[in-house]
């Protein structure tokens, strides 16, 4: 997530932000959640009713981007753990609104997920 809110801020390629001794799954997942961001970004802004993706901090959007590929390209990451994981990033990181915000979206396509795939 780390790297992927800097390559955000300073477009740098992921390759120069993940580091030689960055584990397997945290390059898979931020390689994953790269190649998936422009699905990612149209649930973010499917679901978050009022705001467009710009107005989202770059940080609380890069928590949902994570979280969304967890959500829905892994298998081996439960729902709940995905999104317990998120809402507990934004209570660190972000603001006190985030974590709210955070779990709305991500609760939205996790009941949306059950009756079709968005992805």
């Amino acid at each position: 997530m780390v790297a992927l809110y800097q390559r955000d801020l300073t477009g740098r390629p992921l390759d120069q932000l993940l580091g030689r001794e960055t584990k397997a799954f945290t390059r898979e997942l931020a390689d994953g959640t790269a190649a998936q961001q422009p699905e990612l970004d149209a649930l973010i802004e499917r679901h978050a009713v009022g705001w467009t993706l710009d107005r989202i901090a770059p940080l609380e959007r890069n928590i949902l981007r994570v979280a969304l590929y967890e959500l829905l390209r892994r298998e081996d990451v439960p729902a709940e753990v995905a999104i317990d994981e998120a809402i507990e990033a934004a209570k660190e990181l972000c603001g006190a609104d985030a974590p709210g915000f955070i779990n709305g979206i991500l609760g939205a396509v996790h009941r949306e997920q059950g009756s079709a795939s968005p992805l």
